[in-house]
């Protein structure tokens, strides 16, 4: 069984590789059940890494050096909700290097409020190291159902994509998000979840575990 369980582990991470992973979103603040369902269905951030690119509207982008990281924030719709600030605490980023929004969607870097609401009934407390928000009016410079906004930061010295990964698996780095206009005119309050599965990832493990299966059956 052990020996399964390695062999899936290592299917799972080739599978997984190419310098871009999806993470979904958990939400913390709660304040109306089905705002909260919503939003953990359809926000999610892509970790982009150098060598790949994302769609932005109608255009590519991605990280030019090793030494770069993209975030991607996607509502993927359909209800209502606008993310109208995106919030980052700690880990291996350095410096911001450019907002990318595509038409509709228009960040600044600071803004109010400054530390992801919520944030404080985390454990340890969500401490923002860096933030944006969505331009006035946040309902519509925000990133509503179908639209995407980037985030391009520089990392510290020596860092690359996979210490970016590694930091948020860990907790070390977190991302939050801070969500307005749900239907009823709910907010809530988002931080980074588990990482989503590729159709690929889904797919080549099945077929791993179904292979297994058969070398079992036969041995048995």
């Amino acid at each position: 069984m052990l020996r399964i369980a390695w062999v899936l582990w290592l299917f799972a991470a080739i599978a997984a590789r190419g310098d871009i992973l999806t993470y979904s979103f958990q939400c913390i603040t709660n304040n109306n059940p089905s705002s909260c369902a919503t939003g953990e269905a359809q926000l999610f951030v892509d970790v982009v890494g150098n060598g790949q690119t994302v769609q932005i509207g109608s255009s590519p982008y991605g990280p030019s050096s090793s030494d770069q990281v993209l975030f991607r924030f996607r509502n993927t719709g359909p209800s209502a909700s606008v993310i109208t600030g995106v919030y980052f605490d700690d880990g291996a980023l350095l410096s911001l290097a450019q907002l990318i929004g595509m038409t509709g969607v228009q960040f600044s870097g600071g803004g109010s409020p400054p530390n992801l609401p919520g944030g404080n009934s985390l454990s340890p407390p969500f401490n923002a190291t860096f933030h944006a928000t969505a331009d006035p009016p946040p309902s519509h410079n925000g990133v509503n159902p179908y639209e995407a906004l980037g985030v391009l930061f520089a990392l510290q010295g020596g860092l690359s994509w996979d210490d970016v990964i590694g930091a948020l698996n860990s907790g070390d780095l977190r991302i939050g998000i801070h969500v307005q206009a749900f239907q009823g005119g709910y907010s809530e309050s988002f931080v980074n979840n588990g990482v989503v599965p590729e159709p690929a990832a889904i797919l080549l493990v099945g077929s791993v575990l179904l292979l297994l299966g058969r070398r079992l059956r036969v041995r048995a």
